[in-house]
């Protein structure tokens, strides 16, 4: 991946892409003040870069009856081998939405999503704790969510010119 240097043209294409990555190059251009080619330009170098990994949409969990969310946090056996397969296979459970390796009590952090509490059981019954390299899970159901974004903050990358 090529390395580029943001500068503040940068910083709006991705601040405003990551409000709604459904523009045109056209509305895009518009809104941060650039003719639609110097903005397509830039748009294909920050994707060459890999600032831009995907697009995607997000999706209503509750519209499509995946109102139970849980984080679940898991305890690994220790050997490498299993801990490998562990993040081998993490990668094919579709109710994981995200998985982080964390430092402290628990190995692992799971954000998953469930229809009800018979799927949640489900899964971790009978595919979590079954699985040869998981010691112990506990789970935490969120209640409310009081903040949900996938925008990352940029300001840290604004240069003082």
């Amino acid at each position: 991946m090529a390395q580029i240097t943001l500068d503040k043209t940068d910083l709006k294409i991705l601040q405003v892409l990551q409000s709604n990555g459904r523009l045109t190059n056209v509305e895009l251009s518009e809104r941060v003040a650039l003719s639609p080619s110097p903005c397509l330009r830039r748009l294909k170098q920050l994707e060459d870069a890999g600032i831009i990994r995907q697009y995607a949409a997000l999706l209503s969990p509750q519209e499509i009856k995946l109102g139970l969310q849980a984080f679940i946090r898991v305890s690994i056996d220790k050997s490498g081998e299993l801990r490998d397969r562990f993040a081998q296979t993490v990668q094919t459970w579709p109710e994981v939405l995200s998985c982080f390796a964390l430092t402290g009590e628990t190995d692992y952090l799971l954000h998953t999503f469930f229809p009800d509490m018979n799927a949640f059981s489900h899964f971790v019954l009978d595919t979590l704790l079954s699985h040869p390299g998981v010691q112990d899970a506990k789970s935490s159901f969120v209640l409310k969510e009081l903040k949900n974004t996938t925008a990352l903050p940029l300001g840290h990358l604004q240069t003082t010119a």
